[in-house]
């Protein structure tokens, strides 16, 4: 098994624009011929649109884009230019009148890092997938959909850490599969094979963990609202080829690379989300699949921590001399 990088899978292209003032962006996946797609959502809080389309029961087969975004529930919007740049160059569904673009997208909460009214919009949208379209330019860190994300906030905003966006692919003979991640979680972030802590929450002189378990054992008092700022978002790519109903369950099985790296994960404070995309026509086992996508998810949450870079006044792990890769 060898190491590839994610934009060289085939089939799907990557854009990503981000309002660095404002500290959010959107990163945008699309195939223009159609992928299957399945998607597994584990937090209690998400933030998406048209996911239904991706329930097994749904008519839909194929999907021309997923967006990852910031903003909230206010960047859902972002889609409208993901569809009005596909629709103009005649990708999508053929309804006779026009061809309909099928996109789907969730969204992180950043709301509280940068300029909170600046969320990404259609125009944002539109940019992204033209940059997948016509100069991918997918980059892990403080990009797209990562450009202000933060871990380790169930104490506040002012002991959290810096994240981003981060991916890592492999290939096992012809099989390919690779994951994309928005690292924005309420946990703290591990380091899935050694066990050690790689970022989350600080001490309020930022020169050691804190850490959110222990601090929340610290009181069985109900916490009204953790809404700080949270939702970790992925996808997982493959040439293999699945129906919707196979790759919903990969989604599932690459939830455990989640909950192998953030500590707490799918909690009510999160939406943590979890697409799984087919774009090729390799057979392999879907359990094996599943099994790599939760190892290269696993990975590309660790490549969030350290393409990461300090901004905002949150310190990056890269950056912090005190943390040992």
């Amino acid at each position: 098994m060898e190491e590839i990088l994610i934009q060289s899978m085939p089939e799907v292209k990557i854009g990503q624009v981000e309002d660095e003032k404002a500290a959010t962006g959107c990163t945008v996946l699309i195939c223009e011929k159609g992928m299957r797609a399945g998607l597994d959502v584990r937090g209690g809080g998400p933030a998406s649109r048209d996911s239904q389309l991706l329930n097994p029961l749904a008519a839909a087969q194929e999907f021309h884009a997923i967006v990852l975004s910031g903003g909230s529930a206010f960047g859902l919007g972002a889609a409208n230019g993901v569809m009005q740049y596909l629709e103009e160059r005649g990708i999508g569904f053929d309804v006779g009148v026009t061809k309909v673009p099928l996109v789907v997208q969730s969204d992180l909460f950043d709301l509280t890092v940068g300029d909170t009214f600046t969320r990404p919009d259609a125009a944002m949208g539109y940019a992204a997938a033209k940059c997948a379209m016509e100069s991918p330019n997918y980059r892990d860190g403080n990009y797209g959909a990562g450009c202000g994300a933060t871990v380790g906030k169930a104490k506040g905003m002012p002991t959290c850490m810096k994240t981003g966006m981060g991916s890592y692919a492999v290939r096992l003979g012809e099989l390919q599969v690779g994951a994309i991640v928005a690292l924005n979680a309420l946990g703290d972030v591990f380091d899935w094979k050694s066990g050690k802590q790689v970022a989350g929450m600080l001490t309020d002189d930022k020169s050691a963990f804190c850490g959110t378990v222990d601090y929340m054992c610290g009181s069985t008092q109900i916490v009204e609202n953790k809404f700080t700022g949270n939702t970790t978002l992925g996808v997982i790519l493959t040439n293999a080829a699945f129906s919707k109903a196979q790759l919903c369950k990969i989604a599932g099985m690459a939830h455990d690379g989640y909950a192998r790296s953030i500590r707490p994960v799918h909690t009510t404070a999160d939406g943590d989300s979890i697409y799984a995309a087919s774009v090729g026509s390799v057979q392999a086992d879907q359990d094996l699949v599943g099994m790599l996508a939760a190892d290269v998810m696993s990975e590309a949450i660790l490549r969030a921590v350290w393409n990461a870079r300090s901004a905002y006044g949150f310190p990056a792990a890269s950056e912090l001399n005190w943390i040992s890769r």
